[in-house]
């Protein structure tokens, strides 16, 4: 049965804003938008091409699509596993992004290994950037891809993806894949850039917990300064759906 949200709100720019009662709640409902998604796309495309995130907040989704009924009901053979972001470092390093979805169901699901499309970041930044872009040429064609679902999260500071405030890759419109240096942690990661994010068929961008209620609200309700709080950059014409439980979303107007 689907996880029905508490609330909806519609909000300017955003398709609409679904509030969960908690995050396990907001966990279920983004793995059953995952394997529904996944369904309708092979059966009428006979692929499924979904952008996954890092960050503690959709690990528990991640977990889910091991466990059944996702398991069996995704057709693993048609998906295909990218990357919206992920560290400079090896893929069993503890931070990154890849080794917590492998860990979290990539090793607990029949998908074939050749659909799992990791970004290399044990290469330098510059390089693994370029390996990655090739890559998405390879599957996508060339020019702009446009993933069926991308999953972001929003950090406190109003960063998406690795896309971080006052950064030259937040007005890079000739990329599909750039680095960028976390400099609280001086630390380069890998990053699809705004482009890709708002070509996608759809995104969903998830947030838990009231430590993130008060940059949900700046991105949404507070002044337009998409340089100081780049999430305020995803606007794909296909429409954004803002998951978050009741926690996230305790200081927005109505919520």
């Amino acid at each position: 049965m689907s996880t029905q949200p508490s609330a909806q709100i519609v909000h300017p720019g955003t398709s609409r804003i679904e509030v969960y009662a908690d995050a396990p709640a907001a966990s279920r409902a983004s793995a059953e938008s995952f394997a529904r998604q996944a369904v309708e796309a092979v059966q009428a495309r006979g692929r499924f091409s979904v952008v996954l995130s890092g960050g503690s907040a959709p690990e528990q989704s991640y977990r889910l699509l091991g466990d059944e009924p996702f398991r069996s009901m995704i057709p693993w053979d048609g998906v295909h596993l990218f990357w919206g972001d992920d560290r400079c470092v090896t893929p069993g390093h503890p931070r990154s992004n890849f080794r917590m979805a492998n860990a979290a169901f990539i090793t607990r699901v029949p998908i074939p290994p050749a659909n799992v499309h990791r970004m290399p970041g044990e290469l330098p930044p510059r390089e693994g950037a370029a390996r990655y872009a090739a890559e998405l040429e390879a599957f996508f064609g060339p020019g702009v891809p446009r993933f069926d679902l991308v999953h972001l999260g929003i950090g406190p500071d109003g960063h998406t993806a690795s896309l971080f405030p006052f950064d030259d890759l937040l007005r890079d419109a000739e990329r599909t894949v750039g680095w960028s240096l976390h400099r609280p942690l001086g630390e380069w990661r890998l990053t699809l850039t705004v482009s890709v994010l708002n070509a996608a068929q759809r995104v969903e961008m998830l947030a838990l917990g009231e430590g993130k209620a008060s940059i949900v609200r700046s991105a949404l309700e507070g002044p337009i300064d998409p340089y100081r709080i780049p999430a305020q950059l995803v606007r794909p014409a296909g429409g954004m759906v803002l998951m978050v439980d009741r926690g996230a979303a305790r200081e927005l107007a109505g919520g």
